[in-house]
């Protein structure tokens, strides 16, 4: 059973009557929730009433958008494993978290989204600030529901809670009109530990698993390729051990990176649009393709009619719907991959493929080593983004990196030598400019004792700049790098390979960025020569709370490899 908290009314027992707003949260503290992000209005407004007495035992961040508490919710559930809350007002408050829930929806983050609505006599009146963001938000969340009665908050939340976190993790969104919060109840709570219908680990099929391992013992040229649901069923040693057993390689998704060390010897690098060149290059070649938590995203696999022909497709994934979504299985492992990983272990032979993993060590020295080189060592007197984050990399391998989205993105990715696990967040599927500044700050206040690090492209930082008003407020040591390029990077390559260099809309006219970190308090620094990085960098690394740093790097660079939009994976290109 779940807790009653009672009173002694003339010696006899009775349950407490609480308001829902105080029901909400009390829930969140049931479900031992330690900060949750926000924005109050209107139809939110008793809630936070109740939060008021509350405040010693939740903390509440105050977000300047709605759209940086959905991101910042992100941050504290990616780096720490636990389901974010934020909490909006109804209408603008309630669509301005739509694009953080739709990125937590396909990057598969646990997040319950508690938004206020108007009253329950003037749904559908169009009243003030009244919108359907249930019929809004249902393509985009796991569940949602709309409570209009305070006797259902308790059971509703609690059941929000399960959702989000089992299984594929994913967003819930709670709508609550005004009078539910207003309205008195008889408080209770009992966590939710599951409900018909819902069975969010699918049984093992031994049987299954059997064939895989007969054809990981058969295979010569097999390549494992590592998402993110390696992370999310906290699998990292599993998946180490199994490796190392099989010597199979291994390549990361961009949402699986950091879920197995840089330097773990079978490691060949990220996949994707713009990975690493050998396993891109080499995954058409492979006659068996492991695939661990990963959906086999449109930039992991390039054209669908030329993906990996030679080889039989094993699919380990907890979500059901993702099996032959967009590659046809041979072999499907449903289910959690901590589970099934060390079932495999026990079933697989100790192997090794020194003659296959030669082949990928071969291609990083070749062609590819040039690229690197350019990226790392520029001969011009421009910084390049390649050479501040694996300076970066080098003085702060224990951080935790977040990303923004663009060209530094994808060098972040590639050049970072991520050795924690969970130590990089960025926005994956949906691609959300804007992310990585509040989910920076969620990051940090989830990780007090680790260093945060946001890598942000000067277009993105602009999208959610006013979060530094949070960051003032709360005190939050988060490093902030800027890489200034003055273009939409990314769209601006794209431009110049594809649309004969018409830069239609990309070029920027930024404003002094460290002035504007002064205006909130915050200390900040700019560079642009090569000879001033490595000591801005350490000042910003041993500073004691927040730190701007913006380096001026080259306007016009570009972003290789790349695999061009409906190329091969195998077509990837390096100039």
């Amino acid at each position: 059973m779940g807790s009653v908290l009672e009173i002694e009314v003339k010696g006899s027992k009775h349950a407490e009557e609480v308001s829902g707003s105080e029901a909400i949260v009390r829930c969140l503290l049931e479900e031992n929730t330690e900060v949750i992000f926000g924005y109050p209005g209107g139809a939110i407004m008793p809630t936070y009433d109740a939060l008021y007495d509350y405040e010693d035992r939740l903390k509440h961040v105050l977000v300047r958008h709605e759209q940086g508490a959905v991101h910042a919710a992100q941050g504290y559930a990616r780096t720490t494993g636990r389901v974010g809350v934020c909490i909006a007002t109804s209408g603008p408050g309630a669509t301005n978290l739509i694009t953080g829930i739709a990125d937590a929806m396909i990057d598969s983050t646990p997040l319950v989204c508690i938004t206020g609505q108007v009253g329950s006599n003037l749904l559908g009146t169009d009243a003030f600030q009244e919108t359907d963001v249930i019929g809004i938000s249902m393509p985009v969340t796991k569940w949602n529901v709309q409570v209009t009665c305070a006797e259902d908050i308790p059971e509703t939340i609690a059941r929000a809670f399960y959702i989000a976190k089992q299984g594929r993790p994913g967003p819930v969104l709670v709508d609550i009109t005004k009078d539910a919060q207003f309205d008195s109840m008889e408080w209770k709570y009992q966590k939710c530990t599951g409900f018909r219908s819902y069975l969010p680990i699918p049984n093992m099929d031994l049987n299954a698993i059997e064939i895989a391992a007969r054809l990981f013992n058969m295979s010569k040229k097999p390549l494992v390729l590592v998402g993110q649901g390696v992370t999310l069923s906290g699998a990292e040693s599993e998946l180490e051990i199994f490796l190392n057993r099989t010597g199979m390689p291994a390549a990361c998704t961009l949402l699986g990176l950091s879920a197995l060390r840089y330097d773990h010897p079978q490691y060949t690098g990220m996949l994707g649009m713009h990975g690493n060149y050998a396993p891109n290059k080499l995954t058409n070649q492979a006659d068996l393709i492991f695939a661990i938590g990963m959906r086999f995203d449109d930039r992991v696999t390039g054209d669908l009619s030329r993906y990996a022909k030679n080889a039989k497709i094993v699919h380990l994934d907890i979500d059901p719907s993702e099996i032959d979504k967009n590659v046809k299985t041979d072999v499907a492992l449903i289910g959690d991959a901590k589970a099934i990983l060390t079932t495999l272990i026990k079933k697989s032979n100790k192997n090794q493929h020194k003659k296959w993993l030669e082949q990928f060590r071969q291609l990083q020295l070749t062609e590819y080593q040039r690229v690197i080189q350019e990226d790392l060592f520029p001969r011009t007197d421009q910084l390049s983004m390649g050479e501040v984050i694996f300076l970066l990399s080098g003085m702060q391998k224990d951080c935790i990196l977040v990303t923004d989205v663009g060209q530094h993105q994808m060098v972040a990715s590639r050049y970072f030598e991520f050795k924690a696990k969970r130590s990089y967040i960025t926005s994956g599927g949906l691609g959300t400019m804007g992310f990585a500044l509040p989910a920076a700050i969620g990051a940090q206040i989830g990780n007090r004792e680790k260093m945060i690090v946001a890598i942000i492209g000067d277009g993105g930082f602009q999208m959610t700049i006013q979060e530094l008003g949070t960051i003032a407020q709360e005190k939050i040591p988060v490093k902030m790098i800027v890489l200034n390029n003055g273009f939409l990077g990314m769209v601006r390559q794209w431009q110049e390979l594809f649309y004969d260099k018409r830069y239609a809309q990309t070029k920027m006219h930024n404003p002094d960025f460290i002035q504007i970190a002064k205006g909130y308090g915050i200390k900040g620094k700019q560079v642009s020569k090569r000879e001033d990085l490595s000591n801005t960098l350490i000042t910003m690394l041993q500073h004691d709370g927040p730190f701007l740093l913006e380096v001026k790097v080259k306007k016009e660079d570009n972003i290789f490899p790349m695999i061009p939009t409906g190329a091969s994976v195998d077509e990837i290109r390096l100039n």
